[in-house]
């Protein structure tokens, strides 16, 4: 009983417990996340019944409650009813206790009702994996105390049980939040935490999934790895998984130079790389206009001009009154910075307006680039020639 019946010395068990883990991570991204909570991957019934039974056993988690509060939280992201964000309920609260969030969460009906639907729901699933979800992680304890010794299966007991809690509901809900590079302009404070994402399956490109939630894919730099689509292309050429949909690619037809209803459609797609490259292309005009603007003492420090940039290339809404009194004024005495505002607002307001027809939307984006190459801001006519190749993928 002491030793187990695998009788493994310390690093075999060690060795032992990474592989079991990741297991239970893969279960996280592919079955709960991208297949179940996004419907991006189909997997095969074998496979994904040897996943929710892993999940059972691993960490008791219910496959309604997950994707009810992970379609939630899309759908409410940074704001007071997203179930775990860091920006509204602060990063330590989110990193520490993001399970008790969880928990807190799987007990509100509307949640489990609005969000919760298309989730298994068979015999087993009725009368084993829900009612009885505690059963499996006892069950799990016990084997791993059979197999591995009462000291060492209960020592890989606790941090299978840990694993997920720390390091889905707490660093990529918390992290994924706060801090790391962002690819994609989204609306939400989404990070990629590291562009190597094999340690958490690939949920380490948190920006990426949140520009494209319905991706089975979450890479999409050629130095971006993620270990779950290495999982899914494993899969497939197996014959057990199907990716549904996949990140869109920018494509650029040389030949085009009259908006269209293609152009449209590709900016609208990629309207969040639109909004990156929007800003990268503005940095030199951005920074010299502030040069000009702290010259003329419109700022107290160098912070100040800090929060105004961000202002005004991502568009975030300056919190404090001195923060939109000193956007109001710097572009109030900067037309250029003016222009270069009003054009990332008015670019953003094509895809919004769902009122408005294919020909009217495509006259306004057409308006927009003549308006920006007859600006007399050269990144801006350049970024506005490059826009009107957009072609569809």
């Amino acid at each position: 009983m002491f030793q187990g019946l695998l009788n493994l010395p310390w690093w075999g068990d060690l060795l032992a417990l990474l592989v079991l883990v990741q297991i239970t991570i893969a279960g996280v991204t592919l079955y709960l996340h991208r297949c179940q909570a996004h419907r991006a991957l189909d997997l095969h019934p074998i496979v994904s019944h040897f996943f929710r039974l892993w999940m059972w056993l691993t960490t008791g988690m219910v496959t309604k409650e997950w994707a009810a509060i992970h379609r939630k939280h899309h759908a409410k992201c940074e704001t007071v009813d997203d179930p775990h964000s860091p920006q509204v309920l602060g990063i330590n609260r989110v990193l520490f206790t993001g399970v008790t969030l969880y928990v807190k969460e799987s007990h509100n009906p509307e949640t489990m009702s609005r969000y919760g639907h298309g989730t298994p729901d068979d015999w087993i699933e009725r009368n084993l994996y829900t009612p009885w979800h505690k059963l499996g992680v006892v069950l799990m304890a016990s084997v791993d105390i059979a197999l591995f010794g009462l000291v060492p299966g209960l020592l890989m007991f606790g941090i299978q049980m840990a694993w997920i809690p720390f390091w889905a509901a707490g660093v990529i809900n918390g992290i994924g939040h706060f801090w790391g590079y962002r690819k994609f302009q989204t609306v939400d404070a989404s990070t990629n935490i590291v562009p190597i994402a094999a340690w958490i399956g690939g949920e380490e490109l948190h920006n990426n999934h949140h520009a494209f939630p319905t991706s089975a894919k979450f890479s999409v730099q050629w130095y971006e790895f993620d270990l779950g689509w290495f999982y899914i292309r494993t899969l497939s050429l197996l014959g057990l998984a199907r990716a549904k949909k996949l990140p869109p690619r920018v494509r650029l037809d040389p030949t085009k130079s009259v908006v269209d209803a293609q152009t449209l459609e590709a900016v609208a797609t990629n309207r969040y790389e639109v909004l990156a490259k929007y800003a990268k292309s503005m940095k030199l005009a951005w920074n010299e206009e502030v040069a000009k603007l702290r010259e003329k003492q419109i700022f107290a420090d160098g912070a100040a001009a800090r929060r105004l940039r961000r202002s005004i290339t991502k568009g975030v809404a300056p919190s404090a009154e001195a923060e939109r009194e000193a956007v109001e004024r710097a572009l109030a005495t900067s037309p250029r910075l003016a222009t270069l505002y009003r054009m990332r607002e008015e670019l953003q307001r094509t895809w919004e307006r769902s009122t408005l027809s294919t020909d009217q939307l495509v006259q306004q984006l057409r308006d927009w680039c003549d308006r920006a190459e007859a600006s007399g801001i050269e990144a801006l006519a350049e970024f506005s020639r490059r826009l009107r190749r957009y072609a569809a993928a």
